[in-house]
């Protein structure tokens, strides 16, 4: 299993707070990985590091072993690196169907997301948070990436499109793409060797599978029991 970006050692800081406390945390290429968390645990703070959005104040973000700490958003982008984060992830100001155009292939993202398709002449600032979320995830399906990192890929969508949207992600996984994913509750549909870190106060308390008897412990009993795995996102 190689290893596609890793972060080594990592803190951030927010002015006097330090969000993460030397986090290590490698993301292997074709698999998904999924940070779990309460509020204020960190796990937007990895994904916002391995974006680019925050500066670590110490350690390094590493890409298939080429050092990118320095790295802006930007450049990380044009790498191959699609990040959706959990707040104004939308133009709000624009329609659906323009936001569709500015992320890639517009067709693919319909197909993922048939319920789009009556709202592109919508503005996406007028759209339920439901249905911003499928507009926003939409963007890491619609332009192959080599990363894709989504802060709460699920949030406010009903259990059957959240469902929907892990079968759609864990495919990418099968195509080759790192997949990050951060989560309050560990989510079903979630594809084959899927790793699970959670998250406490900024550091890592544990890592490993979601079927491993220190995950149902460790993370949260209720909707883990319910959880399962697909092959290949399928």
């Amino acid at each position: 299993m190689s290893v596609e970006m890793e972060l080594r050692a990592v803190r951030v800081r927010y002015g006097p707070l330090e969000a993460l406390h030397g986090v290590d945390l490698p993301v292997p290429a074709g698999t998904a990985t999924v940070l779990l968390g309460r509020n204020g645990s960190g796990r937007t703070t990895v994904l916002r590091a391995l974006a680019g959005a925050v500066r670590p104040s110490a350690g390094r973000v590493l890409w298939r072993g080429a050092d990118v700490t320095r790295l802006p958003p930007h450049l990380r982008a044009r790498r191959g690196l699609c990040f959706v984060p959990d707040l104004r992830a939308v133009y709000a100001t624009l329609t659906v169907a323009e936001n569709l155009r500015l992320a890639g292939d517009p067709d693919a993202a319909l197909d993922a997301y048939p319920e789009l398709r009556p709202l592109l002449p919508r503005r996406a600032g007028t759209l339920s948070g439901g249905e911003r979320r499928m507009l926003a995830v939409s963007r890491a399906l619609a332009a192959p990436a080599r990363v894709v990192l989504v802060d709460e890929p699920s949030l406010g969508m009903s259990p059957p499109v959240a469902a929907r949207t892990y079968t759609l992600l864990g495919a990418l996984c099968a195509r080759g793409t790192a997949l990050v994913t951060a989560e309050q509750r560990l989510p079903e549909n979630l594809p084959r060797g899927t790793l699970v870190h959670e998250l406490r106060r900024g550091e890592i308390t544990f890592s490993g599978e979601p079927g491993e008897p220190a995950a149902r412990r460790l993370l949260g009993g209720p909707g883990l029991p319910g959880t399962r795995a697909v092959s290949d996102g399928s």
